[in-house]
């Protein structure tokens, strides 16, 4: 009996860690969400033709803030070498970044969604297969 609560101990513990690193992870997230978007809207406020470009930019800038704050904050990265670990992120979110451009154009010129709600809707694909890329492989 005792081997079973010593489980269910370390596995709470484990499950509460990641818990509190999704949190964290979603609140990074917002910081390159807002990031993100604002720079996007700054392009399509300049020209709707902008759309995929501010895209661009606003996946760079957001990328370089998500790796600053998850090594730091999110996965508590201290030691070691940095370069490894950023191109890492920007292998993760650039295939979900990739996604989301291919379903932004998609829905964009093809559903007729409309520019200022389509990348919204790429969000619900992209967040949690960023979270799992970045949790266990980007630093693992």
């Amino acid at each position: 009996m005792k081997a079973f609560s010593f489980f269910n101990k370390s596995y709470e513990g484990e499950f509460s860690k990641l818990i509190v690193q999704f949190i964290k992870f979603g609140l990074v997230g917002l910081s390159n969400t807002a990031i993100s978007l604002l720079i996007y809207y700054i392009f399509v406020f300049i020209s709707k033709d902008l759309y995929l470009i501010g895209n661009t930019v606003g996946f760079i800038v957001s990328v370089l803030n998500s790796y600053y704050w998850n090594n730091k904050y999110v996965f508590n990265k201290k030691s070691g070498s940095n370069i490894l670990p950023l191109a890492k992120t920007f292998l993760a979110y650039g295939g979900t970044f990739i996604l989301g451009s291919v379903l932004l154009y998609f829905m964009v010129n093809t559903l007729r969604i409309s520019e200022l709600i389509a990348p919204i809707i790429n969000l619900i694909i992209t967040i949690p297969l960023n979270f799992l890329l970045n949790k266990f492989w980007a630093f693992k």
